[in-house]
């Protein structure tokens, strides 16, 4: 039987690698997680947490992780992505399970996308878990669908929020297709820039065509606001609904209870 030699004196131990897997914590109601993030969550050793996810969520973490919170909010003073990122590769060097927390999906303008290919491109293979996203929970919390046979044949996801030097979306030219396609809009990040995003709308969609704004979507402290397209700047202006929020384009809004069949130009049902 061969003898296995002894390591020599000097030579380095072999480095550990970790692992990181980025999960959705979901849009904010702590129920929403999955069995398969709240495993993940359960076995970090450390936690890197967006500034959206509610602290509930965390109540499934060990005691013995380490928590940091790396926030990140439109308007607000925010962890660069750059240094996150370097955070998230360190950690996973040093052998740690890092679990990197976000708010909905990180697949969905949670800049998971960019993460993922920093890891690879380092080496680091990266596992996703999915979350529910904001856009669907909260139409699903007044009790309309996002898609419809007889009002909508689709969804789209959009950003309100262009990166710096991006020209942007061609608002008008999604419109128009959303009227063809008959497509809900659902925005996120659109309320600083809802005037502009419902006056090129209004290029290709009715002024009447039904909008639901939710802020807060799932949480205890949820509000919302029914209106119409031509009406959107005034409700936000007039209700006082803010970041963080999705708007919510499209005829599947005729489907909350609230809504009245002859709804009229601009008229705001009460916020809740």
């Amino acid at each position: 039987m061969s003898e296995t030699s002894a390591p020599q004196a000097g030579t380095p131990h072999p480095v550990r690698q970790g692992r990181c897997t980025l999960v959705g914590a979901g849009p904010g109601d702590p129920e929403l997680l999955t069995l398969k993030a709240v495993k993940a969550i359960e076995a970090a050793s450390l936690l890197l947490v967006d500034d959206l996810v509610n602290d509930a969520v965390l109540a499934h973490a060990s005691s013995s992780a380490r928590i940091v919170h790396v926030g990140k909010r439109g308007g607000c003073k925010s962890t660069p992505q750059a240094f996150i990122e370097k955070l998230m590769l360190q950690a996973v060097h040093e052998g740690e399970n890092v679990v990197r927390l976000k708010g909905g999906d990180p697949f969905i303008f949670g800049r998971g996308g960019e993460e993922v290919e920093h890891l690879r491109a380092a080496g680091v293979e990266v596992e996703v878990v999915n979350g529910i996203t904001a856009g669907l929970a909260g139409l699903t919390s007044l009790g309309a669908p996002l898609t419809h046979r007889d009002r909508a044949h689709g969804v789209v996801f959009i950003t309100g929020h262009a990166k710096p030097g991006d020209a942007g979306t061609d608002w008008r030219q999604l419109a128009a297709t959303a009227r063809d396609a008959r497509l809900t809009l659902v925005i996120y990040m659109g309320v600083s820039s809802s005037q502009h995003i419902s006056h090129e709308l209004l290029h290709g969609l009715p002024s009447a065509t039904p909008v639901a704004v939710i802020e807060n979507a799932s949480l205890p402290q949820q509000r919302h606001a029914l209106t119409t397209l031509g009406a959107l700047p005034l409700c936000l202006a007039e209700t006082g609904l803010s970041s963080p929020s999705v708007i919510v384009v499209g005829d599947v809004v005729q489907g909350i209870a609230a809504w009245e069949t002859d709804y009229p130009l601009g008229r705001l049902v009460a916020t809740s």
